[in-house]
């Protein structure tokens, strides 16, 4: 369990994050797709560059939402926890 903020609520079957919860959880999922869209917009001829911002930026997005989840990242098999 974590004692940090919970801004997505954790899947109900399999491993990782659900639905943000709280506003942050939205406010961090409309800056990732605007970052995605201004990379494209930005880098649209160097695939190599654009592949490179996509990873990073899903790398950080995962990182923030395993560490916001409420219950933490595991894996369920439906049970309400």
């Amino acid at each position: 369990m974590s004692d940090g903020p919970q801004w997505f609520e954790p899947t109900r079957y399999g491993y990782g994050s659900g639905m943000p919860i709280a506003w942050q959880g939205w406010a961090l999922l409309i800056g990732y797709m605007a970052l995605l869209l201004a990379a494209s917009l930005i880098l649209p001829s160097s695939m190599l560059a654009y592949l490179a911002v996509v990873f990073t930026l899903t790398g950080l997005l995962l990182i923030v939402c395993a560490r916001t989840t409420k219950g933490g990242w595991r894996w369920r098999w439906g049970d309400k926890d």
